[in-house]
């Protein structure tokens, strides 16, 4: 027998190794395409799929007909509405109704039903009067353990044992005699088995239960009602078989009391549902026993479809089995975020050829990897090519085509998709399971799951050919239709060009256009959703047509589809910036780039200003100072780095303090001191630059200010380059403060921030050293852009460049010692780059990992020793006499090892 992935206790593993936030919610995790809730069975709501909660809460309680209110709207022969009816049984007091009984009503409801409404239903009104005067009481003495720690402030501390046992046993006795209509008297017998089970008298309540509820021959809401006060009483009394029988007639019959039946059986029985299989009579019986083994353990579900499709193809519960076992394969084709694999870059300089050569593989050949990757295909088209000439249709499948390409979510979770190599086959038996089914059964519901899992399957065609043919008048169902139709017309498009984008507009505008947030009610509570809004069919679309852009090369759009201009700050790489620009720059877009992509070039101020402030920077980092000039003086009215709500811990005060542009603090663009010039006396970047930085003699070079704005630091730049050329001193000096700013603006510099669009120094993502050799980490899209850090790295050969011509030129053997410390330190960022590059990726489960992770390391130790101590070397066999030297000693514990070595 095949055993497939869906088993609830892996899929726990599932939720709680896939993210590290403690408020991730895996219900949030992929888009709900097939809307589970289409069932028409609402009783049935709580028992779809979902990892977050214990039963399915993604409706709402009115959805669930209460089959109490439904009996007694009957009763009072449909002449007030259920709401009216559910606000005279369990909302309107007692004094009302005794007011009504008196015949002087001043509630305005009972007004409206008028004076001869108690004639009429005068044993129900009076029922209603006893129920209510009970109601508060109708709960079992809780008795609190001395060990417990639970803290039942907002519960009431009412319960039946406060009444008098004998009395109300009297009078309900005396009322259920005097009732003549036989509803109401077994809605007595009811108030009499559900207090004898609350004041434990069990055997009472069982005796009750013969006695006043089965001698009357209905089977109604109150008979199930009672059934299940039974069944309480029997497990009381260790009746642990009997009661789980009766809490499985309850839930089978019931249809607001579904919930709380089931887990009554759980604990009632250890064996519970294997019982009820076994004493399972009539087909009803066994398919609900098919459903409830099915449900409970969900790790085999097709069996159980199949003996449940024998006994009923029109089962309700078989479209719940089915509904729960396509959202679970939901869930493992439609994850909101792709991300790439720690390691997926290591070939991808060459050209991906899995397309054309996965046929040439034999599957014996594979790892495990590759074939849990080649399993998965993505729906939105592919990566994009290293290759920039593709043809689109070459490109269109390649996402999850690289063997070496796997996905965090699936790279976490080892445990839980090694439960089966070949996942596939169970959306395959689905298939069949679901095609066969559809012939038999009426439910149009049947049609709507095969078209959707030929969805899955990338059959677009065949997908959009049974939506075509379904008739149905079901409001669900032709909304799931027609969504459905929308996801195969845009999934299946390999290119969107502005004849696309005019079709998206005329006929799916309301997948893409945001509306109005609704405006809640005054009596809504405004509880807070850490998780925010689950993902929607709009989202998926959005993320469909953001990989369509990117295949084809339009980055600033794909860029635009799911995050904000202003998110460029995070990181501002230079051909993203670029690919923006040009969209924001284009002239007649369609009403799609329109409404739909420019909303998200948002408020930064001044949109030319904040382009050329990035490509400014670009270039100072690329030591183009006159290219950088030209595109700061485009700048000046850069309005500063947005951050809202920014905070930065201040170890003076203890406290996270907001940050406030003061005039005087660095706002991306002003206020730059002249100590990005200088060279660090320690490095420590939580201190403030007066601690850790040390100015150089500036005394020669007047137009460095004590602050500067980019454009003046860029001029500076560009004169300090010119005094360079000359062979002086003055020379030299100029090249070394050039060398000190490339490299107080590195990441490892001081003044990191300066010119990655960032506010201050503080540790981050953006100043790790990335472990590719791409020049951009966004495989597939740019969806959650600033969840991943990446900003080009830096060039310190630029730096060590100048300082070789700083050095070059001086006779000062102190200014030389310091120049090759400098050089020293900026070779040590060569050797984190190249380190970063190079990990040693030894599996911890190799026996051998400690012997290889020792080769390795003495091996990028010999190697830091032969190419990257060049100028520690130099400084210490030349200038260790120096006291220049002699003060480096003191303050750098690195540079005191390797002069003691």
């Amino acid at each position: 027998m095949k055993k497939y992935i869906l088993s609830i206790a892996v899929a726990s593993l599932l939720y709680t190794k896939t993210e590290a936030c403690a408020w991730s919610d895996p219900d949030h995790d992929y888009f709900n395409l097939f809307t589970q809730s289409i069932i028409k069975d609402k009783s049935y709501l709580p028992f779809l799929h979902n990892y977050s909660d214990r039963f399915y809460t993604n409706y709402k309680p009115s959805q669930i007909p209460d089959e109490n209110i439904e009996s007694w709207r009957k009763f009072f022969a449909n002449q007030i509405s259920y709401t009216e009816t559910n606000y005279l049984v369990n909302k309107i007091s007692l004094a009302d109704l005794n007011d009504l009984k008196k015949g002087n009503p001043n509630n305005p409801f009972l007004k409206k039903l008028g004076s001869g409404f108690y004639t009429k239903y005068r044993e129900a009104i009076d029922y209603l009067i006893e129920a209510k005067y009970l109601e508060p009481y109708m709960r079992i003495n809780y008795v609190e353990s001395p060990d417990s720690f639970y803290y039942r402030e907002n519960e009431s501390d009412k319960n039946a044992t406060q009444l008098d046992y004998n009395k109300t046993i009297s009078a309900l006795t005396s009322l259920y005699n005097a009732a003549r209509n036989p509803e109401i008297k077994q809605r007595y017998g009811y108030q009499l088995v559900r207090f004898n089970h609350y004041t434990r008298n069990f055997d009472a309540a069982l005796e009750a239960f013969k006695k006043y509820v089965q001698h009357v021959s209905l089977k109604g809401a109150a008979y199930y009602m009672a059934l299940d006060q039974l069944a309480g009483a029997q497990r009381g009394l260790q009746m642990g078989n009997e009661a789980n029988w009766n809490f499985f007639q309850v839930f089978m019959k019931s249809k607001s009391r579904k919930e709380s039946a089931f887990i009554s059986m759980k604990l009632s029985d250890s064996a519970s549902f294997n019982n009820i299989m076994k004493r399972a009579g009539t087909n009803e019986e066994k398919n609900m026993a098919y459903f409830l083994l099915g449900y409970e353990d969900f790790t085999n579900p097709i069996p159980m479809m199949e003996k449940m499709y024998e006994i009923d193809p029109n089962s309700e519960i078989l479209k719940v089995m089915a509904a729960r076992s396509i959202n679970e394969l939901e869930r493992n084709y439609l994850p909101t975020y792709y991300y790439a694999s720690k390691d997926s870059d290591k070939n991808l300089d060459k050209k991906n050829t899995a397309t054309t050569e996965k046929t040439e593989i034999k599957k014996k050949e594979l790892s495990f990897w590759q074939k849990i990757v080649l399993f998965f295909k993505n729906l939105f088209g592919g990566k994009k090519s290293d290759t920039t000439n593709e043809k689109d249709e070459q490109s269109k499948d390649e996402l999850f085509e690289n063997p070496d390409r796997i996905p965090t979510f699936v790279k976490n979770n080892a445990y839980y998709y090694s439960q089966d190599e070949n996942q596939k086959d169970f959306l395959d038996d689905l298939e069949k399971f679901t095609s066969k089914t559809k012939e038999k059964s009426k439910d149009e519901y049947w049609q709507i799951t095969d078209a959707y899992l030929k969805f899955l399957k990338k059959d677009y065609e065949g997908s959009s050919d049974i939506l075509a043919d379904i008739k149905t008048n079901n409001p669900e169902y032709l909304e799931e239709i027609k969504r459905m139709k929308v996801l195969n017309d845009i999934v299946s498009q390999p290119k969107i060009d502005a004849d696309y984008e005019d079709h998206l507009m005329k006929d799916y505008a309301e997948y893409f256009v945001e509306k109005a947030p609704v405006k809640k009610d005054s009596t809504e509570t405004n509880e807070y959703d850490y998780y925010g809004e689950a993902p929607s069919t709009a989202d998926f679309l959005k993320d469909v047509l953001a990989n369509r852009y990117f295949l084809q090369g339009e980055d600033g759009k794909s860029y635009l589809m799911n995050n904000k201009l202003s998110d460029l700050q995070y990181n501002p790489n230079s051909s993203l910036v670029k690919s923006v620009e040009e969209f924001y720059r284009k002239p007649n877009k369609t009403q799609f780039e329109q409404q739909i992509i420019a909303k998200n070039l948002d408020d930064v101020g001044n949109i030319d200003a904040f382009f050329a402030n990035i490509y400014g920077d670009r270039a100072m980092r690329l030591a183009d100072f006159d290219k950088a000039k030209s595109y700061y003086q485009k700048a000046q009215s850069f309005s500063g780095i947005p951050r809202e709500n920014y905070e930065k811990y201040n170890p003076e005060t203890g406290k996270y303090e907001k940050l406030v542009y003061n005039g005087e603090n660095y706002d991306g663009y002003s206020n730059i001191p002249n100590l990005v010039f200088g060279h660090n006396v320690w490095e420590s970047f939580q201190s403030s630059d007066a601690e850790s930085m040390k100015a150089e003699d500036y005394t020669a070079f007047p137009f460095i200010k004590n602050k500067m704005n980019k454009l003046e630091l860029a001029d500076a730049l560009v004169q300090l380059k010119k005094i360079g050329n000359g062979k002086d001193a003055k020379g030299s000096q100029a090249n070394q403060l050039i060398g000190n700013i490339l490299y107080n603006t590195s990441i490892l510099g001081y003044y990191r921030q300066l010119f990655v669009m960032d506010v201050d120094n503080s540790n981050g993502g953006k100043y790790d050293f990335w472990n590719t050799k791409r020049e951009n980490p966004y495989q597939y899209y740019y969806k959650n852009f600033t969840y991943t850090t990446f900003i080009e790295p830096d060039n310190f050969d630029l730096a060590i460049n100048y300082y070789k011509k700083a050095f070059d030129r001086t006779a000062d053997r102190e200014q030389k010692a310091r120049i090759l410390f400098q050089m020293a330190s900026a070779e040590q960022g060569k050797y984190y780059q190249y380190e970063a590059k190079n990990q040693a990726n030894i599996d911890y489960s190799d026996p051998k990992w400690s012997e290889k992770n020792d080769t390795y390391e003495k091996q990028m130790g010999d190697l830091k020793n032969q190419k990257y101590r060049t100028y520690f070397t130099q400084l210490k066999s030349q200038f260790s006499n120096t006291e220049t030297a002699r003060e480096l000693l003191g303050s750098c514990t690195y540079f005191d090892y390797f002069m003691k070595r």
